[in-house]
């Protein structure tokens, strides 16, 4: 069995999807959340100065979405097809436009284009969640065909960084998200995850 550790801030953010697959996957990791005081010295010895971090057997591995995929594979949360491959990296990648779009306005410093880029964010929220809570409707309850994939994994995890960002919660009013958050967070391995990390804002 390899030995894994994330390194990440600490926080939920981008290192939440990666905790949780590894959690599904019912494997041992160490969760080093690092000291913000701590980045200047840190960020030399990170791939491309970057995190969160894999390490895998100590291969350093970046790139949040290229862990969670291999990750994905790992623990049978792929598609059956590359059609479904496909359309979950889809539906990842909708995920991530719509996290794009408040993450412009909430780390915006300048107040008047904050207001500006929060308005086009307000516009366009309804617009991402309508089209993920129909996806999710007409798939069965998930995102894609018809069962568990890391789409569903990926979007409950990060959710908490959503909110966070919006400042309200996001799935209210969009019962198929919302229902998908509920399974995704009663699987065991997950809940046992969820009910021990330690408590950060995002």
């Amino acid at each position: 069995m390899p030995t894994y550790k994330v390194t990440y801030f600490p926080v939920k953010a981008l290192g939440e999807p990666i905790r949780f697959l590894l959690s599904y996957g019912g494997v041992e990791f160490i969760d080093d959340r690092f000291d913000r005081a701590n980045w200047p010295a840190l960020k030399p010895t990170m791939p491309f100065g970057q995190v969160p971090v894999l390490e895998v057997d100590g291969k350093k591995i970046n790139q949040s979405m290229a862990i969670c995929r291999y990750l994905a594979k790992q623990f049978g949360l792929t598609g059956k097809d590359d059609w479904q491959n496909l359309e979950i990296d889809v539906a990842v990648d909708n995920i991530n436009d719509l996290r794009t779009r408040l993450g412009a306005a909430h780390y915006e410093a300048n107040e008047e284009a904050k207001k500006e880029k929060r308005k086009v964010a307000d516009e366009l929220v309804p617009f991402y969640l309508e089209r993920l809570d129909a996806q999710v409707k007409k798939n069965g309850g998930y995102f894609v065909g018809g069962s568990l994939t890391w789409a569903d994994i990926y979007f409950v995890a990060i959710l908490d960084y959503l909110n966070f960002m919006a400042t309200y919660d996001l799935v209210e009013k969009y019962p198929n998200l919302k229902q998908l958050k509920d399974k995704v967070l009663a699987i065991p391995s997950i809940k046992a995850w969820v009910d021990k990390r330690p408590d950060s804002e995002c």
